[in-house]
Order: C-alpha cells, then sequence, then structure tokens
C-alpha cells in the first residue's frame, strides 16, 4: 500500500492520502483566530510519503486559507476588544481576590464562627482565590515576555514551524504546561465547590444528614479531589497524544475530559437551584398568606433568589451551550463582555453576601472592636489615676463595675440572639423574609452536639420541618 499515512501535525490529525492527490481539511475551530469557513492542504507524493518543505526540514502544509485573519487590520481590531476584556476582567478579578482574601481571615479569625457551614464557605472563598490567582499567573506566562513576542511574530509562512517547536524550545514549555494545567484544575475546582455549596444547601431542606460535621470530609474530596482526576486524565492524554506548545490552544476533542465533568457540576447546581427557589416560594406564599400584598411577596421572593444567584453560578447557564468558534461579531462580543464581567466579579459577591452581609460576622466583628475600645479606655484610665495621684481602687473598681454591666449586657443580647430574637438591623440585610424560613445570617453557627442530633436523620419532610429539625432549620435561615 503506497497511501499516505494518517499523521497529527500539531494542528490538524492528517487522514489518509491516495498517491499523488491532495488532501483538504477544514481549518480547525478549536483555534479561534483561524478562518474556519477556509482548508488546509497536504500533497501524498507517488511514492506514498507527505511532501515536505525543506526550508524547515518539516511536511509540508498549506495553512493559507486559514491565516487569512492574521492580517494587521483584523489583528488590531482584535486586540483592542482582547485588551478590553482584559482590562475589565483584570479589575474584577483583583477586586475579588482581595475581598475574598478579608473574608478568609474573618471567618478563620473568629472560633465563634468555625461551624460546618462556614468551613464550606472557607473552601469556596479559596477556591476562588486560586482560580484568580492561577488566571494573573497564566497572564503573566503567556502573554508577556519572549512568548507573547513570539506569538506576534506568526505569519502565514511560519505559522507550521511555530506549532513544531525544535527540542531546545519544547524543554522551555513545561513550566507553560504546568501554569495551564493548575490553571484548568482550579477552573474545575472552583465550580466543583460551587456544587458543593450547593448540596449542602440543598441538604439542609431535603437530607439532614449532611449537616454533620463528620461528613465535611466528604464533600472536601469532591470539591478539591475529583477535579484533580479528570483534569490528571486530560494532562496525560495530551502529553501522550497532542504535546504541541503550551498546551493553551485545545487539541480536537481531548477538552471534553474536562468541560463535560464542569458542565455536569453547573447543570446539576442550577436544577439545586431551581428546586430551593421553589422551596422559598411554597413556604413564603404558606407563611404570609393574607399578610403581605402579593407584590411585596414577589420582591422578597426575588431578593432571596438573587442572594442565591451568585451562590450557584447561576450565570454560567446562559451561554454554556454556545462554543467559542468565532472572534468576531457582536455576538461574540457580547458573549465575552457578559462572561468576563460575572466570572471576575462572582467572587466579590459571594464574600459580600455571605460573609461582610452576615448578621452573624457582624456581630463578631462590632464585639471584638468593643473588647479592644474597652481595653484601651481602661489602660487610658489606669494612666490617668496613677499620674493624678489619687486613689487607683477606686477609678478600677467603678471601671470594673462598668465592665460588668456591659459583660452581662452582651451575655443577655447573646441569649436573645440564641433563643433567635429579631434586632433591629435585620431587616436591612438582603434577601431578607420575615418568616421562620428565611432569616438573615444572625443566628450562631450550631454546635456539634446540634450537628451530631441533626445527623441521625436521613430525610425531612417539609411540612414538619421546624417541628422535627429546629437546628437544621436555624442553619437553613443563617444560610439564607
Amino acid at each position: 500500500d503506497t497511501s499516505c499515512l494518517p499523521e497529527w501535525d500539531g494542528i490538524i490529525c492528517w487522514p489518509k492520502g491516495s498517491p499523488s492527490q491532495e488532501v483538504s481539511v477544514p481549518c480547525p475551530d478549536y483555534i479561534y483566530d483561524f478562518n474556519h469557513k477556509g482548508h488546509a492542504y497536504r500533497y501524498c507524493s507517488a511514492y506514498g510519503t507527505w511532501a515536505m518543505a525543506l526550508s524547515i526540514n518539516k511536511t509540508w502544509a498549506n495553512y493559507t486559507e486559514c491565516a487569512l485573519l492574521f492580517s494587521s487590520e483584523s489583528r488590531s481590531r482584535e486586540k483592542e476588544v482582547f485588551d478590553r476584556l482584559h482590562m475589565m476582567y483584570t479589575v474584577g478579578y483583583s477586586i475579588s481576590l482581595a475581598s475574598l482574601i478579608v473574608a478568609v481571615c474573618i471567618l478563620s479569625y473568629f472560633k465563634r464562627l468555625h461551624c460546618t457551614r462556614n468551613y464550606i464557605h472557607v473552601h469556596l472563598f479559596t477556591s476562588f482565590i486560586c482560580r484568580a490567582v492561577s488566571i494573573f499567573v497564566k497572564d503573566m506566562v503567556l502573554y508577556s515576555g519572549t512568548l507573547a513576542n513570539e506569538t506576534e511574530k506568526m505569519r502565514e509562512d511560519d505559522f507550521k514551524a511555530e506549532m513544531g517547536p525544535s527540542p531546545g524550545q519544547r524543554s522551555q514549555l513545561v513550566g507553560c504546561k504546568v501554569v495551564v494545567t493548575l490553571f484548568l484544575y482550579f477552573l474545575a475546582t472552583n465550580h466543583y465547590w460551587i456544587l458543593v455549596e450547593g448540596l449542602y444547601l440543598h441538604s439542609l431542606i431535603f437530607m439532614a444528614f449532611l449537616s454533620n460535621k463528620s461528613y465535611l470530609w466528604v464533600l472536601i474530596i469532591i470539591g478539591w479531589g475529583l477535579p484533580a482526576v479528570f483534569v490528571s486524565v486530560w494532562a496525560s492524554v495530551r502529553a501522550s497524544l497532542a504535546d504541541t506548545e503550551c498546551w493553551d490552544l485545545s487539541a480536537g476533542n481531548m477538552k471534553w475530559i474536562y468541560q463535560v465533568p464542569i458542565l455536569a457540576a453547573i447543570v446539576v447546581n442550577f436544577f439545586l437551584f431551581l428546586n430551593i427557589v421553589r422551596v422559598l416560594a411554597s413556604k413564603l406564599w404558606e407563611t404570609n398568606t393574607g399578610k403581605l400584598d402579593p407584590r411585596q411577596q414577589y420582591r422578597q421572593l426575588l431578593k432571596s433568589t438573587l442572594v442565591l444567584m451568585p451562590l450557584f453560578g447561576v450565570h454560567y447557564v446562559v451561554f454554556m451551550a454556545m462554543p467559542y468558534t468565532e472572534v468576531s461579531g457582536v455576538l461574540w462580543q457580547i458573549q465575552m463582555h457578559y462572561e468576563m464581567l460575572f466570572n471576575s466579579s462572582q467572587g466579590f459577591f459571594v464574600a459580600f453576601i455571605y460573609c461582610f452581609c452576615n448578621g452573624e460576622v457582624q456581630a463578631e466583628i462590632k464585639k471584638a472592636h468593643f473588647r479592644r475600645s474597652l481595653a484601651l479606655d481602661f489602660k487610658q484610665k489606669a494612666r490617668a489615676t496613677s499620674v493624678a495621684g489619687s486613689c487607683c481602687y477606686g477609678g478600677l473598681a467603678s471601671h470594673a463595675t462598668t465592665s460588668i454591666s456591659v459583660s452581662l449586657a452582651g451575655r443577655g443580647a447573646g441569649s436573645a440572639q440564641q433563643r433567635g430574637l429579631l434586632l433591629p438591623a435585620r431587616p436591612s440585610l438582603p434577601g431578607y423574609i420575615p418568616s421562620s424560613f428565611a432569616s438573615e445570617n444572625f443566628l450562631p453557627c450550631p454546635t456539634q452536639e446540634m450537628s451530631q442530633k441533626a445527623g441521625g436523620e436521613n430525610t425531612a419532610d417539609l411540612t414538619d420541618l421546624n417541628q422535627r429539625h429546629p437546628h437544621l432549620n436555624n442553619e437553613l435561615e443563617t444560610m439564607l
């Protein structure tokens, strides 16, 4: 058989070629800058070998039609769009990164905030932080220095040579491949920790066992371990079958190894979101029938829904089924601006709603500030009485009496929180619904004893959830 054998040249997987015939293959759609309506060509000689380009000592292929979009005019137009997108997501991820770091420090510092719910929040915030950092590192590696300069030099004649680097260049790309792999891993872990948050909130309504702290390790394995499996599989397959360039460009259908699990997590989370909104609506109608105007009920439901949307990543569903195949046109620009805006700012909204607007967090910060002010006041009074030469004992006794009174008042307020009494600041918090189902994050974290009691049930009936699992309902109220 004198036919030319199938071959992968780093861009296209060429099919079997007939002797003395030219083979044409459509330009691959995974390279966004290509003209996807054109074709690439190869020539199979009469001896059953692919024609060679002697100048570069490699198999010859004609990518002229594919590289039509590499003109200077199209490049400048695309550069303007990409610069705007880069600025948008850089600012968004920077704001998210700063707010998430502060949120993690707050939830980790105050011991009273240590509970299963906030542990999951910390893992989610950490996944957002890792995602933002990996994006910044990837941009530094791919779009600065020698790699960026080499990319700008790509033209029709040497495009094939650029896609097939020499052994020395290939060794320099190892670090770049590691960066891209870590970026994909942290992207996947972020989606799976969003799924874990959805599963946990859903379990507070339907399956009481997930509220037990002992099951936190199962959720950690789902959030950090599952993405490591399919990203490792993708890296192994890519290294074995398509080890070209920096792995920042897709290689055929290999991208589905990590994209399918991510899409599955998005779809599952979206259905969990719809189910929770359905339960919220039913509880709202049951508890406020005849008490509130229908417009007020719809307004409260809308507030709670908007609070849940960043946590469940609902914005991912809008353009989920649309592939990135055209780097032009109004629709593509709308899609990219939408995704860059919401993807980069999601971490900020999650930290703001579930940490900074959390009444329990606000109470701990106020108490810490009060203790610090009290200590400074004590030192100032002690110093003043010492300098004046007065009886220090009287000043200390008077201040101690005041401190005891304030302490008792603080304990009384704390007990009121334990009993679930409303506080004046509560109605102003986001997503507030004045019912037993959705309060505003002011209830304290459940103790281990509460979690163990809640772990004894496998299912929870919605009609008697308040009677059978009061502590779970309290924790659900805090989540919402």
